[in-house]
């Protein structure tokens, strides 16, 4: 009786349930790299940064880190953030490599 019990809360506590909303980057579509020219791409890559920043003061403790902590130990929102961090890096990467391909020099 004892062992579905432990079970059930195991597998709860290991599911992961993000209570924060973290800014999701898509890729670079074929049509999005078709159209950008350099200034559009300097503003697009503006805009990777801000939503960097986004994901990182989304990610600051609060009231939602603790409860988060108390339902999973945080491991949702942990999940949650490195995958918006790492979507919003390719993202980043996709857009300053089209800027050295068509307009010969990265971003500063």
């Amino acid at each position: 009786m004892l062992k579905p019990a432990v079970l059930f809360t195991t597998l709860m506590l290991l599911s992961g349930c993000a209570l924060k909303q973290y800014p999701q980057s898509p890729k670079v579509s074929d049509e999005e790299a078709q159209t950008y020219n350099c200034a559009a791409l300097d503003q697009e890559i503006a805009k990777s940064h801000s939503v960097q920043q986004q994901i990182d003061k989304t990610g600051e403790f609060d009231a939602l880190s603790v409860i988060g902590f108390i339902g999973d130990f945080g491991i949702g929102n942990g999940i949650a953030k490195a995958s918006a961090n790492k979507h919003a890096t390719a993202r980043l990467n996709q857009l300053e490599q089209l800027k050295m391909a068509r307009c010969g020099h990265a971003a500063a």
